[in-house]
């Protein structure tokens, strides 16, 4: 049908005019051979997994997404961090709203690097350059390194659900918040065939220098059991020191001590240790460790700061206080294997929550601010569904959560969407859609759902993981989404919406308890190395997240608190943490971002047909479309819309009825709504159209207030240059007169002064008038010689000295 060269499909699946099955496998399949791995579906998001880098994530590709309409360029997962950004702000139909974004997907569909593609784009939008901003792009990095790992679906697969939450005031980033879900704390201690340890235990080894793996106390990765004895090729070590860097670097970016970064790597060598350490029973039939593991016992000591002698009574034994009087009970070899692998899994969840909950601190809000002024972009990139050979206890949780986020999907695409058209009595052929709401009551039901089974078993001590399971048999029994396991093992199936999933019940109960010997509280509490204290000394909320604190002057108290905070079970914490994710993704308006994975040989370019075809059908991508093309997916009531759109009636307190909306329609020339009882009905493409009528408007506004603005800055500046051209003829005045007052008292002033010289000049005889004719000259004989002297008188004789 779309075999025409240079025509791989529209880029929008709703626009098809024939649907089923086969056509939208085909326009998928070409869209991706044609390296275009998105597509929508309405205002969805279809995102393929290339396995390989393109130029559709480069810096150019990001700028052309800035501020576009969604027509206006191919479809993009920039395209969906702009519409969430331009949402929150209030620039679109749905008002100024907080937004969240989900990216659902199987595992290796590709949902962990959608989520950095939209960190990044949405610090483009707001032009993050603070350093807030530069910390929330520093969150992944660190977060990948201690929470995913490899598994034989992907490479880089998350071992944990998160929830990003970013606060904005105006377009700034004010805060941040991660929400954590369910680590897969028993990868630490064993992984299947073909699958690794979480990634910091192998960027450790291959970025730490020489001399520091020394002082860490660490050899070489080989020989580790946590590790399955295995590390990797010289290329791949290049690739894991760099990324060790990077973590360094992200540590330090977001504000991590380097104390704290020691103390953290001292911690995880510290497990890597612990888990060496092998029994045998004595004589006595006391356990003992094996000669081989002594060295790995004293290793481990020192790591986590704690005497060795004590580390060892911990695992080898119970301490029991009965009528008063302490018991020792000595344990099994399994036992003694199993409390040391629960200390190896306990330490690990700690380190990652206080990193989670340290992030938060940073991350946090400088300064006050009214809540009321904020808004939230949330992102959730949780875990994908995942069905193993072997599925265990982690897998039931992992796909309970995926199960949750389909019936989230179902709800505003489907449920939400009929009922009200229903309600509102709009013309409708309904379309059917598989409804998972029966498999979510078979595990959370109160008080027969499988996790209340599961609490109920975990709370007596002589429970087995047998007994859970003849337990579930008996109570399951004819249900058509619960099948009894056929083997001896102890296996039972549940009929997933995305198909069966046999799990292993082997272990679950111990799981779902999440026990540690009580004895490793107290000595932890007291280690010398600071961060294991801080962590042992913490409590844990119900929902699972570590509220670390100062270590308190009274250590009993403080594993009181502790012992009260871990009555509750792993599945409750992590079904109290499922209600509160919703909670806040009902509250918002949603974006959706189904992720696909086209192999499941993580190759590029290549497109399983069986594969991609089973995605499309569990993920109702066909119904999907059907009620995007046919469906009204923006229904807002009449005073919304009014409030929203009024002002395109360009007239002052528009009332909030449906006449007013009626009268906002006619306006826009907009087609193919409808009118409900209280409500409007649109297509997914009528918000673009309606921002289009109001960008229309405001450049409008804009002309007029630059031409009111230039008329009015025209005006003032005329008024003002006459005042001033009246103020300096004022002051010319002024200057002038103020210079004849001068001249005039001057003037005033020197006749004074000539009355004054006048009437104080004493009285003199007349002057005589010059002689008129020349004097005779004197006679010579009369005449004086000048000069000669004058005769002088005589001058009397001294006395003789006789006389005297």
């Amino acid at each position: 049908m779309y075999a025409a060269a240079g025509f791989s499909g529209p880029e929008d699946l709703a626009t098809l005019s024939q649907m089923d099955e086969t056509i939208l496998l085909e326009v998928l399949s070409r869209r991706f051979q044609r390296d275009q791995i998105y597509t929508y579906i309405g205002d969805i998001l279809v995102a393929i997994n290339p396995f390989k880098y393109l130029p559709l994530f480069e810096k150019s590709e990001s700028e052309k997404y800035k501020s576009c309409s969604k027509d206006s360029l191919p479809p993009h997962i920039f395209a969906v961090a702009n519409r969430a950004f331009q949402s929150m702000l209030g620039r679109l139909a749905t008002g100024r709203n907080n937004q969240c974004i989900v990216i659902s997907g199987e595992s290796g569909a590709g949902k962990t690097e959608s989520t950095k593609l939209l960190l990044r784009q949405i610090m483009e939008l707001c032009k993050g350059n603070s350093q807030l901003e530069r910390q929330v792009l520093q969150v992944n990095p660190l977060l990948e390194a201690f929470g995913n790992a490899q598994t034989v679906m992907n490479d880089n697969s998350s071992r944990f659900g998160k929830y990003i939450q970013l606060r904005f005031h105006g377009t700034t980033v004010r805060s941040a918040k991660l929400n954590e879900y369910l680590l897969e704390k028993s990868r630490v201690v064993h992984q299947d065939e073909g699958e690794k340890n979480f990634h910091i235990f192998y960027y450790m080894f291959a970025g730490i220098s020489a001399a520091n793996q020394e002082v860490y106390g660490l050899l070489e990765p080989e020989f580790y059991r946590y590790l399955n004895h295995k590390y990797g090729s010289d290329e791949t070590i290049q690739r894991w020191n760099k990324k060790y860097h990077e973590v360094c670097n992200a540590l330090d970016m977001v504000g991590f001590h380097e104390q704290e970064q020691v103390d953290m790597m001292t911690i995880l060598a510290g497990i890597l240790s612990l888990g060496n350490i092998l029994f045998e029973p004595q004589d006595t039939g006391i356990l003992k460790v094996t000669d081989q593991s002594k060295g790995w016992l004293k290793a481990a000591g020192g790591q986590f700061g704690v005497e060795q002698e004590e580390l060892l009574k911990c695992l080898i034994c119970t301490m029991a206080v009965t009528r008063g009087e302490s018991i020792q009970r000595y344990h099994t070899k399994q036992q003694a294997e199993d409390a040391r692998d629960s200390i190896a899994k306990v330490a690990y969840g700690r380190v990652f929550g206080w990193i989670v909950s340290k992030i938060n601190q940073l991350l946090a809000a400088k300064e006050a601010m009214d809540i009321d002024e904020l808004r939230e972009i949330g992102i959730l990139d949780i875990f994908g569904f995942e069905n193993f050979a072997v599925n265990r206890y982690e897998q039931m949780c992992i796909n309970l959560a995926n199960e949750q986020l389909q019936y989230f999907f179902n709800h505003h695409i489907f449920l939400m969407q009929q009922n009200e058209y229903k309600q509102e009595e709009i013309e409708w052929k309904t379309i059917t859609f598989k409804d998972n709401k029966s498999i979510l009551d078979l595990f959370l039901a109160k008080p027969l759902g499988l996790f209340s089974l599961l609490d109920e078993q975990s709370a007596f001590p002589q429970a087995t993981d047998k007994t859970f399971v003849e337990k579930l048999n008996g109570s399951f029994k004819g249900n058509p989404h619960y099948k009894i396991g056929r083997s001896h093992n102890l296996v039972f199936t549940v009929v997933h919406y995305a198909g069966k999933v046999q799990y292993n019940a082997s272990g679950f109960l111990e799981k779902n308890r999440d026990t540690i010997p009580a004895s490793i509280r107290g000595l932890f509490i007291h280690s010398v190395t600071p961060l294991l204290s801080v962590l042992f000394t913490a409590t844990v909320s119900r929902t699972g997240t570590l509220m670390a604190h100062q270590r308190p002057r009274n250590a009993q108290r403080t594993e009181d608190s502790f012992n009260s905070t871990r009555k509750q079970s792993v599945g409750a914490q992590f079904r109290h943490s499922l209600a509160v994710l919703m909670e806040k993704m009902f509250s918002a308006n949603p974006h959706f971002i189904r992720c696909v994975k086209p192999n499941n040989n993580k190759l590029s370019d290549q497109l399983d047909s069986k594969v991609f075809m089973d995605q499309l059908r569990y993920n109702g991508l066909l119904e999907t479309t059907r009620i995007r093309k046919d469906g009204y997916s923006w229904r807002p009531f009449f005073e919304e819309f009014v409030k929203r759109y009024g002002i395109l009636l360009i007239t002052p307190n528009v009332p909030l009825t449906k006449e007013s909306c009626l009268a906002i329609l006619q306006t826009t020339g907009l087609n193919d709504w409808k009118s409900g009882k209280s409500r409007l009905f649109f297509k997914y493409w009528h918000q673009d159209q309606l921002a289009k009528c109001i960008e229309k408007l405001e450049k409008a506004a804009l002309i007029i207030q630059k031409y009111y603005k230039r008329f009015h800055c025209q005006s003032k500046y005329k008024v003002l240059l006459a005042e001033l051209q009246h103020q300096q003829q004022l002051e010319l005045e002024r200057q002038i007169e103020e210079r004849r007052q001068i001249e005039l008292e001057q003037e005033m002033e020197r006749k004074r002064l000539e009355m004054e010289w006048k009437n104080e000049r004493p009285v003199t005889p007349p002057v005589p008038l010059p002689r008129k004719k020349k004097p005779l000259p004197r006679p010579r004989s009369v005449a004086v010689d000048k000069f000669h002297k004058a005769v002088q008188p005589p001058v009397p004789k001294p006395r003789s000295k006789l006389t005297e």
